[in-house]
């Protein structure tokens, strides 16, 4: 594990073993994202020479996302890209949601850091070139002093000459962009869904392998639209869990019902149809003895 002090161009060298690995799963990720369900992905052989990384990686990558429903394998056939998973958003159109801090006294442990192009995914998050360069972190995020996620962020080198390491494990990072970077984050759009723990970050998280978890993706704007941060980060399933409440407006006269439904609350339950305002929280569950 890289130490934690250091300044960004002290880091900028060879990727380690948590880079290699997310660089490994973003490409094929990539290839995901340009395909249809249903589609081949390209075999073993044909995408370790066309990543450079030896078979045992590229498998423990394809076989993270077959765990995570991305894709699927085929005895004899190969590898293909899974059915998209359904969408479902806590609130219809741009109504807000408020996300509190979550509970328990949060602290960060470097895992990573390195400047690197931000290759085709990235780039598309953030609308950069593949060749842009970028920011690249990896942290495990402690509450309480007992791991709960890990967390790469991903933020044009650009907007944020000058970062080291070490400005990265203390206070909050928005604060930080603004204070010491003119970087004005405005607004998020950030995606939830299950997945499992790989025996990599099990290891980090010191959770059994394949043990459920949450997966967060983010990507932040700032005052004038543009992308300053994408995010991706894995939560303990044990420990982490979302509250949604739900204001059900039923003093109000009856409105046009809406098409879809919220989350919990099947199909023609809420009252008279009416709009359902929600905040929804991270609640950290206490360590089980």
């Amino acid at each position: 594990m890289p130490p934690s002090g250091g300044d960004g161009a002290d880091r900028t060298r060879r990727p380690g073993g948590v880079l290699k690995r997310e660089r490994v799963r973003d490409a094929v990720l990539g290839m995901v994202e340009e395909r249809r369900a249903g589609d081949a992905i390209p075999s073993e052989r044909a995408l370790c020479v066309q990543l450079g990384v030896s078979r045992p990686t590229l498998r423990a990558a394809v076989d993270e996302l077959v765990a995570a429903g991305v894709l699927i394998r085929e005895h004899g056939r190969g590898v293909f890209v899974a059915p998209e998973k359904i969408t479902q958003e806590l609130v219809p159109g741009r109504n807000s949601l408020s996300v509190p801090r979550a509970s328990g006294a949060w602290a960060s442990r470097l895992l990573e850091f390195a400047t690197v192009p931000a290759g085709a995914r990235v780039g598309r998050r953030l609308r950069l070139s593949p060749a842009a360069r970028v920011i690249y972190v990896a942290r495990l995020r402690l509450v309480d002093g007992y791991p709960m996620a890990i967390e790469h962020l991903h933020i044009p080198a650009a907007l944020v000459p000058g970062l080291t390491a070490r400005e990265l494990e203390h206070g909050d990072l928005y604060e930080h962009l603004r204070t010491h970077h003119d970087v004005h984050v405005n607004e998020a759009t950030q995606t939830i869904e299950p997945t499992v723990a790989t025996r990599a970050e099990a290891e980090l998280l010191e959770v059994p392998e394949l043990s459920p978890a949450l997966l967060f993706e983010r990507l932040t704007t700032d005052t004038a639209g543009q992308p300053v941060e994408y995010v991706h980060s894995l939560y303990r399933g044990d420990r982490y869990r979302i509250v949604s409440h739900l204001t059900l407006r039923a003093d109000t006269a009856p409105a046009v019902p809406s098409d879809g439904h919220h989350p919990g609350i099947p199909p023609g339950d809420s009252i008279h149809g009416d709009p359902v305002a929600a905040a929804t929280l991270g609640d950290v569950q206490g360590r089980r003895r």
